[in-house]
This record gives structure tokens, sequence and C-alpha cells, in this order.
């Protein structure tokens, strides 16, 4: 008999990932606001984190908001292999794929815009791709945060490269202190009732537009 309800993309959130760089050089950069999401997840569901050298990552783990336990991690391994981080703490202890959700920054979503998706490709992401190899599906959720377009006339990769490793605009840092509070309450909306019900509360949301 096949269940809808036990469907790999439909298993309660185990795993929360937030994708980054480690290091000071790179805090507060476009391409690490999924670390800032799970840092807030951490201070306010008090789940501390500890680099765990058996995850490559700072990895922390509690009783979430749905009862049960969850899991949160920050890849130490930079961007390009955040999934072998991933695929070590699935591996230990013993979560399938359909119950992870990994939150990343997303050049095709402008400032201000937030999506959940149940599964999907990796966009162009490098962690992304990293996390899809490692874990050998793309089922699994994910919580874009979108950080805007390169605008300069560089060469694309070069101009990529600046635009993500680069630090927010003091305007565009104001509207992603409040998108991080709107991804928590996304992911805590998700837990307790579901990311499709999530999905339909927060996708169309526009923070500071």
């Amino acid at each position: 008999m096949t269940d809808a309800a036990v469907t790999p993309e439909r298993l309660p959130i185990s795993l929360i990932v937030g994708l980054g760089n480690p290091g000071p050089k790179y805090a507060g950069t476009r391409h690490n606001i999924g670390f800032e999401v799970v840092d807030r997840l951490s201070k306010r569901w008090a789940i501390p984190l500890k680099e765990e050298r058996r995850f490559q990552g700072e990895y922390g783990a509690g009783i979430g908001l749905h009862r049960q336990k969850i899991h949160l991690l920050k890849p130490l391994t930079y961007m390009n292999r955040s999934g072998q981080s991933m695929r070590a703490v699935l591996d230990w202890v013993k979560i399938t794929p359909g119950a992870v959700l990994v939150v990343y920054d997303d050049m095709d979503l402008p400032v201000g815009k937030l999506r959940l998706r149940l599964a999907g490709s990796a966009g162009g992401h490098n962690g992304m791709k990293s996390a899809i190899a490692h874990l050998k599906t793309q089922d699994f959720c994910r919580l874009r945060i979108g950080i805007g377009a390169a605008r300069t006339e560089a060469e694309r990769d070069q101009a990529v490269v600046s635009h993500v490793l680069g630090n927010f605009s003091k305007a565009e840092r104001q509207v992603m202190d409040e998108v991080v509070d709107v991804a928590v309450r996304a992911l805590e909306k998700s837990l307790t009732d579901g990311v499709e019900k999530a999905m339909s509360l927060y996708n169309s949301v526009t923070v500071g537009g």
C-alpha cells in the first residue's frame, strides 16, 4: 500500500543544514546566509553548536518544536564540499535524505525573497551540487534565500565570485536581518505543520518590499 504521507519528501524534518564557508573572512558574506540562519536557530532553540571532526562541521542536536529530535549542521568543508559533511551526519545518526532541509543563498532570487521547495536541482549552486552528489538524490527540502544577482560588468565567473563572497550593503543588511527572522519562522512552521504549509505561507512573502 502506498501512503503519500511517508514518501521521502514528506518525512518530518530531522536535519537542518546551513551552507556557507568557515572562518571570520567569510562571516557576513552573501554566501554565508545559510550559516546565519542555523546560528539563529541554535540560539532560539537552545541547541548549542560545536565543532565535530567526524562530521567536518559544527553540529548540535536537541528537541525541536515538533517534540522530536532535531539536528543542526554547518559544514566546515568550504562550500563546494558541503555534501561530505552532510553525508557523515546522515550515516552516523541514521537520517535519510528525505528528512533533510538545506538553507542556502540564491542569486536567482532578489534580496527579501525566500523560497521553500520539497526537491529540485542545484541550480548552479556549488554547495547544492555537492549535497546532491553525496546524498545521491535531489529529493530533499531546501530553503533558498535571495541575495540578488551580480551587477558588475566584469567577466561573469569573476563577477559571481565577487558577488557571493562580498558583503551586503547597509540597506541590504537591514533587510537580510529581517529575512533571517522570517526564515526562522518558516522553518518553525515547517517543523510544526509541514513544509507544504510553510511554502503556502512564506513563498509569496517579500521582506522589505
